[in-house]
């Protein structure tokens, strides 16, 4: 452990800050943000889930508030993250992951590096890594070409409406600002590997209750891919259950936070294993 105050954490791993932010008491539960982000990303539901349970979100390597990634493969970015957790000690923890951070969780749920630190339930939001078809109709915007403020926020409101939101009036202030922040922070380049697949392989390594939650509206997957993988979960992963929520994106947690809190809230809380289905 490098150094240690009430509400940020940070481990030193192969040269490498993490910086980690603790919210709440209670059971520990890890958020993973997604690629292009940061701990913001779970704006909106770490204040309801850390009345009842302890949040460690970290920037992971390349992004936020982070060093640089050591290595820019997924198999390292994995290990770097297993190794700094570890160093955290949590004991069991549930594991939640958005999108990039959605296929890192699915890999670090079975990871040699975490020692001491027991997995008991991975949620998917969004996630990456699955192999199938886009479905985006507008293209994203350079925002790196412009020219002023306004011009930056109009781009990364763009942006924000053709990948990560279903309903464009949706997208307000607080959004613009975390995504611009996040994306002036980013040096890890994610987008090859959350598109070269790999998600399946990992979650079938993972012994444990799964959720799999997706916006309908979410560009980065389709429908059928999404019925192919509840066909694949209901004949080798009895213990996924997977999730629509109408009317939202891709950044689900965000844009309909009031639905994905509930539902995470009520899944985490579960005692009991439940069965594969789509709904």
């Amino acid at each position: 452990m490098r150094s240690e105050r009430k509400d940020v954490l940070v481990t030193l791993v192969d040269g490498c800050d993490v910086v980690w932010r603790s919210f709440g008491e209670g059971p520990a539960t890890v958020l993973l943000h997604g690629g292009h982000g940061n701990w913001q990303h779970w704006a909106r539901n770490i204040g309801p889930w850390s009345r009842t349970r302890r949040l460690l979100v970290p920037d992971m390597p390349g992004f936020g508030d982070s060093g640089a990634a050591p290595r820019a493969d997924l198999a390292g970015f994995v290990d770097i993250m297993a190794r700094s957790l570890a160093q955290l000690s949590p004991g069991r923890i549930d594991l939640v992951g958005f999108s990039f951070g959605a296929l890192v969780a699915a890999h670090l749920a079975t990871h040699a590096g975490l020692g001491a630190v027991e997995v008991g339930r991975l949620a998917l939001l969004g996630a990456a890594g699955h192999g199938g078809p886009r479905r985006m109709t507008r293209a994203l915007a350079d925002w790196r070409r412009c020219a002023d403020p306004q011009a930056l926020a109009d781009t990364m409101r763009h942006n924000l409406a053709a990948f990560m939101f279903a309903d464009p009036a949706a997208i307000g202030s607080e959004a613009v600002a975390i995504h611009t922040r996040a994306c002036r922070a980013t040096r890890f380049h994610s987008k090859s590997i959350s598109r070269a697949g790999g998600l399946q392989q990992a979650l079938v390594r993972f012994r444990g209750p799964i959720l799999m939650i997706w916006g309908e509206a979410d560009v980065t997957m389709s429908p059928e891919t999404i019925a192919g993988i509840a066909r694949e979960a209901s004949a080798g992963l009895p213990q996924v259950r997977i999730s629509l929520v109408p009317g939202a994106g891709h950044w689900v947690q965000y844009e309909a936070h009031q639905q994905v809190n509930g539902l995470l809230q009520h899944w985490l809380a579960q005692s009991r294993d439940t069965p594969a289905q789509a709904g």
